[in-house]
């Protein structure tokens, strides 16, 4: 499964930009494990001095945004499961920003080490809940935040969302 096999009629169109950032030849599977690598090698590079910085005021902190993607990754990947299981209930869309004033708190406080681990363990069960979809598994879509999202485009998205963070860490964070 590749991004280039997407048709954007299975996600909405605010995720655009996180399905052109990837290359169009990728493997699903591969780049959910590649991507958790590459970024934790990534973040394990930046200045520790960097991780409770705000490049603006009310912008979040590295260690946030790190907390931000792993939230959004279960969201995901719940989404992938509900919809690979024909569950034709419209799922609600969720908030960034109320749950990152219940959780930004405690994700400053947290060990980077904790973090990161918790990054791998959800990525790793995303992996292997994506591992055990079938093809037509990654073709089955519901509704979430009042659109079509496909299995296999929630996948994608999880990546996408993902390197989106890198880029912004090296753009606005450490430059």
């Amino acid at each position: 499964m590749k991004p280039i096999e997407l048709d954007p009629s299975e996600y909405a169109p605010y995720y655009q930009t996180y399905i052109n950032a990837l290359d169009p030849a990728i493997d699903l599977i591969d780049e959910l494990e590649i991507s958790l690598y590459s970024t934790i090698r990534f973040i394990q590079d930046i200045p520790m001095d960097k991780f409770d910085y705000r490049y603006e005021e009310g912008k979040w902190t590295i260690k946030e945004i790190i907390q931000h993607i792993i939230d959004t990754e279960r969201i995901f990947a719940y989404r992938a499961l509900r919809f690979s299981r024909n569950d034709t209930t419209e799922l609600p869309g969720f908030d960034e920003n109320s749950f990152a004033d219940v959780v930004n708190p405690v994700a400053n406080k947290r060990h980077l080490k904790d973090l990161l681990t918790e990054l791998t363990i959800v990525r790793q069960a995303t992996i292997t809940l994506f591992k055990s979809y079938t093809p037509e598994d990654l073709l089955k879509s519901g509704i979430a935040s009042q659109n079509r999202m496909s299995v296999r485009a929630l996948g994608f998205m999880i990546i996408g969302h993902q390197n989106h963070h890198v880029r912004v860490y090296q753009e606005r964070y450490l430059s």
